[in-house]
């Protein structure tokens, strides 16, 4: 049953800029073979759903045909081959910096969703291995031991007996948002989020979202972009929702997380620059490391971490019946259990790689991430579903934050770090491209 909330914020039509520079003849072979790509990303999306998370291109390029009885998985990988051979020898020499970063990242784009057929098909690549291909990173490493350590910091802030896990469990129920509350908590979180974002950045007239409660999902919420600056956001109630994702999801999947992001993309890439492959958002690709990433980041951007207590002490405690006294050490402690956000990764590669069983990474989870089992449980659905994406959440954010801090965009400086974090959003961008930037 969905309970659902209407958040639209202008009726303004936001009509497309088209694109004003003049096309040259290797701008035009990369429009052609962008074309080729978002046909062949929607042919293979009609085989699951999940493969195409956005899509506000010319209604002309979807698919005519129903989907087949099987996947052609012989003919996309060949017109996928063709691109990559076109691309690799499309000569970039005179060509600057934004269509460099261009060509670039659509060859990295091609990759995954030749490796996406391959892995539709049945192949199975190590966890690692996997998250290459899909999304241009290399997950870290780190041992039990590590994660045991963080653990012993933790112990001593929590009050009560039992395992670390069942102690903030029982301490945390005095954090829930009542379901009669959540309406009204969401509201003023995603209201002060876009009040800072607009602050600093022009949006669209138009840009407004659409909020649902939703249940059964094996996320805790999810931006759908529509287009035209608009996104359709559900949060799932399955579990109890806590003080502190209130503003994480209102940043995240809003302001200035993914509804923020895929507008700008469209503003910039697609309606200026008439790069229609932005039209299109391939969940496994190398596109969503850096908008989890830039999501999970645009909560610190959004509310460093003084401004954001004093806020949720003044305004979002008080709005969901919680005390206000009860916030700095809850936060304290949060941040301390922030650390073991690797832990996650780790027991989705033991998992996906066969070293664990399905109640081992429940068990994982449930020590290392402190997820009731239950929730634990739900996570491994996710797992299995979107394999090695969860690294884009902890490991994208990472990456940002390091890329932004190098140039200057510190919690010293948030003006600076509210301008280059818009300049992530507006051009192509990826792991190697980041890590690569940081080493020159």
């Amino acid at each position: 049953m969905k309970k659902t909330l209407f958040y639209c914020l202008a009726a303004t039509v936001w009509a497309c800029t088209p694109a004003t520079t003049v096309r040259t003849e290797k701008a035009i072979a990369m429009d052609e073979l962008a074309e080729r790509y978002v046909k062949t990303v929607l042919q293979l999306g009609q085989y699951d759903s999940d493969v195409v998370d956005a899509y506000y291109g010319p209604e002309a390029w979807k698919p005519i045909t129903q989907p087949q009885d099987s996947l052609p998985a012989g003919e996309l990988l060949q017109e996928l081959n063709a691109i990559s051979f076109e691309l690799l020898k499309h000569d970039t020499t005179a060509l600057s910096e934004m269509e460099k970063r261009r060509v670039l990242m659509l060859q990295k784009q091609v990759l995954a969703t030749a490796t996406k057929i391959e892995m539709m098909q049945g192949k199975k690549f190590p966890f690692d291995e996997e998250a290459r291909l899909l999304y241009d990173a290399q997950p870290p490493h780190h041992p039990q031991t590590y994660y045991d350590s963080l653990l012993q910091e933790i112990d001593s802030a929590l009050p009560g007996k039992g395992t670390v896990a069942e102690r903030w469990a029982a301490y945390r129920t005095r954090f829930e948002i009542p379901k009669h509350k959540l309406d009204t908590v969401f509201q003023a979180a995603i209201n002060e989020a876009r009040k800072r974002t607009l602050a600093h950045y022009k949006l669209p007239a138009n840009e407004n979202f659409t909020v649902e409660f939703v249940t059964d999902k094996p996320w805790s919420g999810y931006n759908y972009y529509k287009g035209n600056g608009y996104s359709l956001i559900q949060i799932n109630t399955d579990f109890p929702i806590y003080i502190d994702r209130a503003i994480d999801l209102a940043c995240h999947e809003g302001y200035p997380g993914h509804h923020v992001f895929n507008a700008i993309l469209e503003q910039e890439l697609v309606n200026k620059r008439g790069w229609k492959e932005y039209a299109i958002y391939p969940l496994f690709s190398p596109q969503s490391l850096i908008a989890e990433g830039s999501a999970n980041y645009g909560i610190a951007v959004a509310f460093p971490e003084e401004q954001r207590l004093q806020f949720e002490k003044a305004v979002l405690f008080p709005l969901a019946g919680l005390n206000p006294a009860d916030a700095a050490h809850y936060y304290a402690i949060l941040g301390k259990i922030g650390k073991l956000n690797f832990a996650g990764n780790e027991a989705a590669r033991l998992y996906l790689d066969g070293k664990i069983t399905r109640e081992q990474a429940a068990e994982w989870i449930v020590k290392y991430n402190f997820y009731e089992k239950e929730k634990a449980l739900q996570r491994t659905r996710f797992i299995d579903r979107y394999r090695s994406y969860v690294i884009n959440y902890n490991l994208g954010q990472e990456l940002v934050r390091k890329h932004i801090e190098k140039k200057g965009g510190t919690a010293n400086n948030p003006e600076k770090r509210w301008e280059l974090f818009r300049e992530l959003l507006s051009k192509p961008n990826t792991a190697s491209m980041l890590l690569k930037e940081e080493m020159d």
